[in-house]
């Protein structure tokens, strides 16, 4: 092994007073049980909050959409810019005591939302609020492997997925149901200070389930923090950056993964602007037919995580993670293909089940391939690169869809494609269809890097040895 090449790697062994007392359950560890916990109560917080954030940026904004999306913009910038030096933060500071600070932190920004009545100052806190989530969550993600054995990575990234996405229906619902309270508390005069609205409502219960959080998280039993300096050192954190950097040029499994998930958030991420118009204008459905639409991606995504799970330990993690890369692109295409609604909502659960396993065995990957000093630097970045490719999906995907579409209709009469079979080819299907390609790409730039990364496994002394 040259002198250039990363140590071998070493997992780490979850802290000895937190081992599963069976191996068959993860929640035979009660202190994974406390932190997937406090993620389901900030999860379900965080989407009343989403909903009613944005529904704040409407009423000051007066209904300009504009203004909500430069509220939602605030919630994306920080983390091309602090996310890196986030991540070298969490690889030396206290774990647990972050992910307390930052609920905290989030807890007072989200209380006093209700009595901000510009949209800079609404600006101003979701930019705040977004700093604290990016240490938050690369410093959760880190801290699982030390709380399950290896073997339940994939169950408990399944189990943490669930807790992120699953809470949006039930956010959704509280929101809604906020209205009624809110309307009943308002007759109260000695209230009327604090400006009780549905908003204000669920923003104070988004800010009481931080707290609830931040006291799970407490109860933990994590490695302690690697250095004690009080303040920051930005010598030794540019170091530590630049080794970060060279970890993933060097790590050929991290590096796949990386790349993958961006790739694949650049091509399907494109489901999020163009599905409505897509359902409306190739399958003649509307509001109903995307939320159907979503139903099915949702519960093959569900399905695809629980399979995970279940199956995690008979099968090799990255080459499930390929897999599901390809079958992500392939199903992209078969669901923007097929000339029905009914067909397109079986496909999108095709699509949904491989997104899933593709999200949650992206995830175990680098868990088990990553050293604990450096796992908060690796899932920072990984943030960093989901937040930018789903962001430039979005500005994107409608422009090339426009442009597709033009090119179609100057090519083919009515944009008709006749190959036996007549085929309408607008410019959102051939989006879609560029999407899937270019995440079947991926899939073959990762396979490739996997399969190089396995004959340097097979053969130490041209590589790393790990």
């Amino acid at each position: 092994m040259s002198t250039n090449d990363p140590a071998p790697f070493v997992p780490s062994q979850p802290a000895s007073g937190n081992l599963p007392p069976s191996p068959r359950r993860v929640f035979g560890s009660s202190a994974y049980f406390r932190l997937w916990m406090a993620q389901v109560v900030s999860s379900l917080g965080d989407w009343i909050g989403l909903v009613a954030v944005v529904a704040l940026a409407a009423r000051l904004s007066k209904g300009s959409s504009a203004a909500v999306g430069l509220v939602m913009a605030a919630r994306m910038v920080p983390g091309f810019f602090l996310a890196p030096v986030g991540g070298v933060l969490i690889d030396r500071w206290d774990r647990r005591r972050t992910m307390v600070v930052c609920d905290l932190g989030r807890s007072a920004i989200v209380a006093t939302l209700p009595f901000v009545d510009t949209l800079l100052g609404l600006f101003l806190a979701s930019f705040l609020l977004e700093i604290l989530t990016l240490l938050w969550s690369p410093a959760k993600d880190a801290s699982v492997p030390n709380l399950v054995v290896p073997e339940k990575l994939a169950a408990a990234n399944s189990l943490s997925m669930a807790a992120a996405y699953g809470t949006f229906p039930l956010g959704s619902a509280a929101f809604a149901s906020l209205a009624g309270l809110a309307s009943w508390l308002g007759h109260f005069h000695a209230l009327h200070v604090l400006k009780v609205n549905q908003e204000s409502l669920a923003l104070w219960v988004d800010a009481v389930t931080f707290c609830c959080s931040a006291a799970l998280i407490w109860t933990l039993t994590l490695p302690g923090a690697r250095g004690k300096e009080k303040g920051i050192d930005w010598g030794q954190t540019w170091r530590e950056l630049v080794e970060g950097l060279r970890f993933i040029r060097r790590n050929e499994a991290v590096r796949s993964v990386m790349l993958g998930m961006g790739v694949g958030l650049i091509g399907c991420g494109s489901v999020v602007p163009l599905g409505p118009i897509y359902v409306k204008a190739v399958l003649g459905s509307g509001s109903a037919g995307f939320g159907l639409l979503m139903t099915g991606l949702g519960t093959g995504a569900a399905i695809g995580v629980l399979a995970l799970s279940v199956a995690a330990r008979k099968l090799p993690t990255a080459p499930v993670f390929v897999a599901a890369l390809f079958g992500s692109g392939v199903g992209l295409v078969l669901v923007t293909a097929v000339p029905s609604l009914t067909l397109a909502v079986v496909m999108a659960g095709v699509f949904g089940l491989f997104a899933g396993t593709c999200y949650v065995s992206g995830f175990t990957v680098i868990q088990q391939r990553v050293d604990d000093t450096l796992r908060g630097r690796m899932f920072a970045t990984l943030y960093t690169i989901i937040r930018f490719c789903l962001l430039l999906s979005l500005a994107v995907a409608p422009w090339i869809s426009s442009l597709l579409d033009s090119i179609s209709g100057a090519l083919f009469h009515r944009r008709m494609i006749n190959i036996g079979v007549s085929i309408y080819v607008p410019g959102v299907r051939l989006t879609f269809w560029l999407g899937g390609l270019l995440t079947v790409g991926a899939g073959v730039l990762v396979s490739r890097d996997m399969l190089r990364a396995r004959g340097r496994q097979s053969h130490p002394s041209n590589g790393d040895g790990g």
